[in-house]
């Protein structure tokens, strides 16, 4: 492993500085787990579902609940869900779910979703869908917390211990859980064969090792691109899709280790005010990997190329997350981080994780205690 700008030393592979960079490199190992304890013989979540087996088949939409990092994980979920199995989500923040509305005429099943358990705005968004009759489903990461005791069903994303601050394999695993919900309700609903299901587990399969290879050359241009712009004050992170969900856990994680402003934007967005903070000054950093044999996602990708030239023709400065073998993108921005070829539903698992080393590596660059950042806990557990 590299061993500048704060990166694990090449001298032992168990060698880091801090708890934050060893749990992004342990990515790899926690998907496997998160695969591995939650798939048997390609059936997914033997059994972990049959409390509310009834609700599965009468429920009319799914409301996700959380906070933070996870309620970015549900935003992705929310697209999996939608698109797999055609199904409505909504999400909301968890400290505002309580103030909302009833379920009105539908009867949804509502997913929660905290790495601890113990999220307070969690645990009472949880208890109120409850008491208004709804069948719940937890998403954590520890088996004993209250958010599982209290569930109609849990779900276990098995990262391991986190010990940093900031979410890093936890979200990455909420994101597999959440790719595999959406794969097990479109097979229940009839919606994909099990012939189907088994090819996106195994495409979800091919994922740790992808990470695992390519873990020390994204470390490296991430250190690279955090010492270009380790002076910046402000960026702009932005996500066309499941993508937008990745551009606001990108901000999340920057903000909350080195205090520097960064907003998370759908990129059709910018040009309708943000545009007016671009300059030269104002790093934008772009999700722009598309997968070829989506139409949609193409689309998407190109209209995001469309983004980039705007922002290189105003004088401003991008990095951009990129799929294997794409030069168009290195015309356009300044930088550019490639990841390895993925389905689209399945790319924001592998992109989020430079953008955890960038944050990492700015922080660190900038003198910030990435495991520890001021006034934050790793379980809010006060509302």
């Amino acid at each position: 492993m590299p061993s500048e700008h704060g990166k694990p030393k090449a001298s032992s592979a168990h060698s880091f500085p801090n708890a934050m960079i060893r749990e992004i490199y342990e990515q790899p190992q926690a998907l496997r787990e998160c695969i591995g304890r939650n798939v048997r013989d390609y059936s997914i979540f033997p059994d972990l579902l049959q409390p509310i087996e009834s609700a599965i088949f009468a429920f009319k939409k799914i409301i996700i609940a959380a906070s933070g990092s996870s309620r970015h994980a549900g935003l992705a979920g929310e697209i999996m869900m939608e698109d797999l199995a055609g199904i409505a989500v909504e999400v909301e923040y968890s400290s505002e779910y309580c103030y909302r509305s009833t379920h009105a005429d539908t009867e949804p099943i509502v997913v929660v979703i905290t790495q601890s358990g113990e999220t307070a705005d969690t645990i009472a968004a949880q208890r109120q869908a409850l008491s208004r009759g709804a069948k719940t489903v937890a998403i954590s990461n520890v088996a004993d917390s209250t958010i599982a005791r209290e569930a109609s069903a849990t779900l276990l994303t098995f990262a391991g211990l986190e010990k940093a601050v900031p979410a890093t394999k936890s979200f990455t695993s909420q994101l597999t859980i959440l790719y595999l919900l959406a794969l097990f309700l479109a097979r229940k609903r009839g919606r994909i064969t099990s012939g189907v299901v088994r090819a996106h587990l195994e495409s979800l399969s091919a994922l740790p090792p992808e990470i695992e290879k390519a873990l020390p050359s994204w470390d490296a241009q991430a250190a690279r691109c955090a010492l270009e712009f380790q002076h910046a004050r402000a960026f702009l992170f932005l996500g066309r899709g499941v993508h937008y969900a990745i551009a606001r856990e990108g901000a999340l994680k920057l903000k909350e280790i080195s205090y520097v402003q960064a907003e998370g934007l759908p990129a059709g967005e910018l040009r309708h005010g943000p545009n007016a903070l671009v300059d030269e000054k104002l790093p934008v950093i772009v999700l722009a990997t598309r997968d070829p044999a989506d139409p949609d996602s193409v689309l998407r990708y190109e209209k995001t190329l469309s983004v980039l030239e705007y922002i290189k023709s105003r004088g401003g400065k991008s990095i951009a997350i990129a799929s294997p073998g794409d030069r168009a993108i290195a015309t356009l921005a300044d930088r550019v981080i490639h990841v390895s070829a993925a389905t689209e539903l399945l790319l924001p698992i592998l992109e989020v994780v430079p953008l955890q080393l960038f944050a990492y590596h700015f922080a660190t660059l900038n003198g910030c205690d990435v495991d520890h950042p001021r006034n934050l806990v790793k379980s809010v557990t006060t509302e």
